[in-house]
């Protein structure tokens, strides 16, 4: 595996302005085309601070590097990000401090990971937990895509146990699992205190031990004949309702 496969590629204006802002000591490689050109310039001077190599390239090669058509003229190469475990004894400002945490169990499409990670920095939220169900998916170029920046906005940490860490950090968070069917409606969560809120897989929902470790269970009710939402829309639609928008 050589040095560039390495590294986690950010595709796109958005997500890589993120990654500049926050770790720009971690952008190894930088590449975009002649129409992006203005968007690169700042990366650029910092890159050449740091002694990093740049270039302009053609649409052709920016896919090639990218590993998709979909890159937006401009693409970073930075050194992986870690996942910090959880310590439910020693709660960061980012969880206890925050209306609603999303912590996700099982969640197996990069895409929905993205997403979900898009609406929590949209609609406030600084950390994200990642369960260690084996289905989970973890930080990766389609993840990065599809967060737009999002990713790099929240601390993300890891929980190996999750059901264990679950029952760690009560009673000073209150943990709500996400079911399709049988939970209270978002508006009978109490507001008073800060969520954990725990979204499943997306074809098997949350597991018995997981479901067994949250306080609450809270169901977004269909107004329609669609009986259920993506993972991904659940989350934004829940997060947003229990931050109290």
């Amino acid at each position: 595996m050589s040095a560039q496969q390495d590294l986690d590629r950010h595709c796109g204006p958005a997500a890589v302005a993120a990654l500049f802002a926050r770790r720009p000591q971690d952008v190894m490689r930088l590449f975009h085309t002649p129409e992006r050109r203005r968007e690169a310039g700042p990366h650029c001077a910092i890159m050449a601070r740091h002694r990093r190599p740049y270039r302009e390239v053609t649409a052709a090669d920016l896919a090639r590097i990218a590993g998709t058509q979909h890159n937006g003229g401009l693409v970073a190469l930075a050194l992986p990000r870690p996942v910090l475990a959880l310590d439910p004894r020693n709660l960061p400002p980012s969880i206890t401090a925050t209306r609603v945490t999303p912590v996700l169990d099982g969640i197996g499409n990069p895409h929905n990971l993205g997403a979900i990670a898009r609406s929590a920095a949209f609609f406030g939220c600084r950390a994200l937990l990642l369960s260690g169900d084996p289905r989970q998916a973890g930080l990766s170029d389609a993840a990065f895509r599809t967060s737009e920046g999002g990713l790099e906005a929240l601390d993300i940490y890891g929980a190996a146990d999750l059901p264990l860490a679950l029952r760690g950090i009560a009673p000073g968070i209150l943990t709500v699992a996400a079911v399709a069917r049988g939970g209270v409606p978002p508006q009978a969560i109490p507001r008073d205190t800060a969520i954990a809120l725990v979204l499943g897989n997306e074809e098997v929902g949350l597991g018995a031990a997981t479901l067994g470790a949250c306080a609450m269970r809270v169901t977004l009710p269909p107004a329609g004949p669609v009986e259920s939402l993506n993972v991904s829309v659940a989350a934004a639609v829940l997060i947003h309702t229990l931050s109290g928008g």
